[in-house]
């Protein structure tokens, strides 16, 4: 049993110690950052950080849906757009013009470097947009499993982690999810989800920037 108690509190140890160094440079690149145990706490973090009477924009992420976040704003009378709820692709374009025209842009990122930097990878490019520029306010939301040690280690997680789940998601059939490999060269049009690669070195000067960190493990 003891060794059990101290495999529990070295697991927590790891996750603290991953958490602390990437909030630290994170807040030394510009950006105001919360850390946070557990995605309820992120939910309700969120909820303080948004006013009741603003437009909520909420790209494709599997973070913030895993939290309930959608849920909790509508409930308290939010309103919300969010294209994954679209029935066309001319209404999923109206809605994703909507999210960058959004007062609060919440959303996840693919990966989190040491040195404080926020890698992604688009397809349409309306989330890595509106990260940039477009909305008053963005918040980021990223479980532990995001955080890498530098850009080159998030290009990888990108491409063997969260690039095939994403494809096959979206039921492309391209070389990652046929093989687990990505094989750049071989992915083509239409099928190919990784389109463009955007770096964020530092706080977007115009936006209030807030990214909460994660000690779960939370979407692709």
């Amino acid at each position: 049993m003891e060794r059990y108690r101290k495999g529990v509190e070295a697991k927590k140890w790891y996750v603290d110690q991953r958490l602390e160094k990437t909030l630290a440079a994170l807040k030394k690149n510009g950006f105001q950052v919360f850390s946070v145990p557990t995605k309820q706490d992120a939910l309700e973090k969120i909820l303080e950080l948004i006013p009741t009477d603003v437009l909520v924009g909420i790209p494709g992420t599997m973070t913030i849906r895993e939290i309930g976040l959608i849920e909790a704003l509508v409930a308290r009378g939010n309103h919300v757009a969010q294209h994954w709820s679209a029935q066309t692709s001319e209404e999923s374009l109206t809605m994703m013009k909507q999210e960058l025209n959004s007062d609060v842009f919440v959303t996840s990122v693919n990966a989190i470097t040491y040195d404080g930097k926020l890698v992604d990878e688009g397809q349409t490019g309306n989330r890595v947009a509106a990260m940039v520029f477009g909305p008053s306010k963005v918040i980021v939301v990223a479980g532990f499993n995001k955080i890498v040690r530098d850009v080159e280690d998030g290009i990888q997680r990108i491409k063997k982690v969260a690039a095939p789940m994403n494809a096959k998601r979206m039921g492309r059939k391209t070389p990652c999810v046929l093989t687990l490999e990505c094989k750049e060269v071989g992915c083509k049009l239409p099928e190919r989800v990784c389109r463009m690669t955007t770096i964020i070195k530092a706080k977007p000067g115009s936006t209030d920037f807030t990214i909460i960190l994660v000690g779960e493990t939370l979407g692709f």
